[in-house]
Order: structure tokens, then sequence, then C-alpha cells
């Protein structure tokens, strides 16, 4: 959804924005990419518990071995989803920075949805990897949610009392800030 909004963002924004074509060319990419991530969770899933079923009763080595393909599944699509979800957040921040100005709190919602999906890759991963908290995947999608997350922090929603991204009209003379 997000990669989606940013996709619009940048269409709508093409006039104004030296670039903006070009992030909706790779935000439609990553649309669809993330469409195909979806639809392999499931997958992912359902693989991993079959894999806990047949590895079930046996000694650590057969348990092992059994749960390693499955495992790298359920870790490297989160990883997968973060770094997505990183990129979308940058195009996002870049269109709200730059883009057209009518649909900034599109962009500046695709920011915060796209760090709402890092966080979440975050959250999975850290679940599914609790024997090992230094493991470089677990470090890399903690950064990639961070990154987006501070992107999503620094963009303000436009204030409704003051327009389209412009803040509180105050009237010359009022002594108000």
């Amino acid at each position: 959804m997000a990669a989606g909004l940013v996709e619009k963002v940048a269409r709508l924004s093409t006039p104004q924005m030296i670039g903006a074509a070009a992030i909706r060319k790779r935000a439609a990419s990553v649309r669809m990419v993330a469409a195909a991530y979806i639809e392999s969770d499931a997958h992912v899933y359902l693989e991993y518990v079959a894999a806990l079923r047949a590895a079930r009763g046996r000694n650590a080595a057969d348990r092992e071995r059994i749960l390693r393909s499955a495992f790298g599944g359920i870790v490297s699509l989160p990883l997968k989803v973060a770094r997505a979800a990183a990129e979308v957040a940058d195009m996002g921040a870049e269109l709200a920075l730059h883009g057209k100005p009518s649909v900034r709190s599109d962009a500046v919602v695709a920011v915060h949805l796209a760090a709402g999906a890092a966080q979440a890759s975050a959250a999975t991963i850290a679940a599914n990897l609790p024997k090992s908290p230094d493991d470089a995947k677990l470090d890399e999608v903690r950064g990639l949610a961070t990154a987006a997350s501070e992107r999503a922090r620094k963009l303000r929603a436009p204030d409704p009392e003051g327009g389209r991204g412009r803040g509180r009209a105050r009237s010359a003379g009022s002594g108000r800030p």
C-alpha cells in the first residue's frame, strides 16, 4: 500500500519535481515485488510449520537439518520486506519534501506505513531468532526499521487548520508567534 501511495504521489508530482518519474517507476516495481512477498509469506510459514512437525521427536542433529532450510525463509523474507519498506520510506520522504504540495499528506502516510512494515519485519525476525540476538540479519533489519521510522518522525502531517502543508495562518501584527 505504501509503495502504491508513493507511485501515485510521484505520478502527480512529475510536472513539479525532477526525478519524480524515476521514483514512480521504482515504486511501481517495489509494489509488485511486495505483492509477491505477501503471497510468499504464507508459503514460507506453512513450510516452516511442516518442518517443525517433521522434526518433532528427532535428535538434535536431525532436527536442525530438517529445520535449517525452512528457517531461512522465515528470516530472509521479513528482511526483504524491511529492505523494500525502507526504500519506500526514502522515496516517500523525498516526495513529501519536494513533490506536489496538495498530495504531500499521501507521501507522509506512505512513509509512516513503510516504517510500520519495517518495524513489523524487525519484530518478526527478532521473534524468529531468539537464540542469536547478535545475528547480522537482525542487526540489518533493526537498522532499516530505525532509519524508516526516523524518516517518518521527521515528517509532519500537514496541519488541517493551515491548509496544504502550510502552518496556521497568522494576522500581521497579531503578536502570535
